[in-house]
């Protein structure tokens, strides 16, 4: 897996791209948890459930039907956010999914059930630069995790801070358009 830091920097640069009454700090905080509630699933460890199992790590909680259950399960809180539904879905949407995409283009692990329950088949994508995460937070504290710590600011934080501060910066010219 990616690890969490660069699982939320998906929501983040929507948010600094995007940021709005509509898309607001409550909503980015929703959208952060979204992006990394798939790794819920480590718990089957706990209960003996094997990792290469739909259920397992990686399984349908990495699945864009899962993403779009949880979507549409948070839409209904659009009131409390302040936000449209339309918004709130499709940024828990992009963001839950996000993680499943992110973890496809790790070098480890069995891949994702990207599709399940359509299929069981665990996938990557084609171009695998991002250093597979350990998991547990001891771990970061070794060789493996200095690899990690050292891959994923080439493959997924540079670049989503460059995507976010772009988005910010047309975000402002349009406002600024706006006024005139």
């Amino acid at each position: 897996m990616a690890s969490a830091f660069s699982h939320i920097a998906v929501p983040a640069l929507l948010y600094a791209s995007f940021k709005s009454d509509s898309v607001n700090f409550k909503l980015f905080l929703l959208a952060a948890i979204c992006s990394v509630i798939p790794d819920v699933d480590v718990v089957a460890f706990k209960f003996g459930i094997p990792y290469e199992s739909q259920w397992g790590h990686r399984g349908f909680t990495h699945s864009l039907v899962f993403a779009l259950c949880l979507a549409s399960l948070l839409t209904c809180f659009h009131w409390q956010l302040r936000s449209k539904p339309w918004i709130v879905f499709w940024l828990c949407f992009v963001s839950c999914a996000s993680h499943a995409l992110l973890n496809a283009m790790t070098n480890g692990g069995l891949g994702v059930a990207l599709y399940w329950p359509f299929s069981l088949e665990r996938i990557f994508l084609p171009f695998r630069p991002i250093q597979v995460s350990p998991i547990g937070v001891s771990s970061f504290f070794t060789e493996w995790g200095f690899r990690v710590i050292v891959s994923e600011p080439i493959w997924v934080l540079f670049p989503a801070l460059v995507i976010g501060i772009i988005g910010a910066a047309l975000r402002r010219k349009y406002e600024k358009s706006l006024q005139v």
